[in-house]
């Protein structure tokens, strides 16, 4: 497998697209694609990143702007969402790549934290971390706290902490919270 990862380029709109709809299936795909749109007409996205293998694209990460509302001032976070691999290739390192990818592009725009929704099991292998127990508030009462997590990045200071605030696109479609049953679980 030849996996190249890259910013994306307005010409793989179309395939970006159809991996989201694909990776998050036809009940959540097509919502999940409308967010990553959503996204970048409001210019809340900071990095959009794919995957490609022997040209095609199979995966996609975004990062979008969002605050943390700490105590000393409102503070220009990331938000992780969505990471989508093409079904046929998940399994092969192609998200964890992704990660990486997203993780070394949020460093180089300066963000201090990244935040996501996710599977604990497997992000955290991944070098993410629970984020309450760090000092910071889910931005809804719908996202299991083992599911809230960040990674901080070397322009985080201590005095960072408080409630994360999702740009407007997240609240608009409603892509605020885990619908998954598996995750749900987590929430108690």
């Amino acid at each position: 497998m030849n996996l190249k990862s890259r910013d994306a380029r307005p010409d793989d709109r179309e395939q970006v697209l159809r991996v989201v709809e694909d990776a998050f299936g036809p009940e959540e795909g097509p919502t999940v694609a409308r967010l990553v749109t959503a996204l970048d007409d409001a210019g809340s996205t900071r990095a959009s990143l794919v995957a490609e293998v022997d040209g095609h694209v199979v995966g996609h990460v975004q990062l979008s702007r969002s605050w943390v509302d700490a105590r000393e001032a409102l503070v220009d976070v990331h938000v992780l969402s969505p990471l989508s691999v093409a079904p046929a290739h998940q399994g092969t390192g192609i998200g964890a790549a992704l990660l990486e990818a997203a993780r070394e592009a949020a460093e180089r725009l300066g963000a201090p934290a990244v935040f996501l929704e996710g599977d604990p099991g497997y992000y955290s292998g991944r070098g993410w971390s629970p984020a309450g127990p760090l000092g910071f508030t889910a931005p809804s009462a719908r996202i299991p706290a083992p599911a809230f997590q960040v990674v901080l990045l070397s322009a985080y200071e201590p005095w960072m902490t408080g409630a994360l605030v999702y740009c407007e696109p997240f609240w608009a479609l409603d892509c605020v919270g885990l619908r998954d049953p598996l995750l749900a679980q987590l929430g108690g």
